[in-house]
């Protein structure tokens, strides 16, 4: 079972921006019910999608992260590659669009 990185402000640089493969950030709070709903989901990606890397950034404890990338609404996910934000979705989505969003930007 491949575990989402949680990655923290000091790592994002060697675990997303350096990254060799495409990363899937999840963009998430603890008091966020439609966070916890999508973690599932989320999981699923990671363990069945090898293509990707799965990492996820709690929005309380790396403000300066989702200040960065103007993240003002959980959850929210943001697809790298090469170091650069190609696609984001904000808000519940379901796996089936996820992948959609993944095969769409390659």
């Amino acid at each position: 079972m491949n575990q989402p990185i949680d990655v923290t402000t000091d790592g994002f640089k060697e675990q997303v921006l350096r990254a060799t493969k495409p990363v899937l950030v999840d963009f998430w709070a603890d008091w966020c019910g439609p966070c916890r709903k999508m973690e599932p989901v989320v999981q699923e990606i990671a363990d069945e999608v090898d293509s990707v890397q799965v990492c996820k950034i709690n929005v309380d404890r790396e403000p300066q992260l989702a200040g960065l990338y103007h993240i003002n609404s959980v959850p929210t996910l943001m697809l790298f590659r090469g170091g650069k934000a190609a696609a984001t979705m904000t808000g519940m989505h379901s796996k089936e669009n996820i992948l959609r969003m993944l095969e769409q930007t390659r």
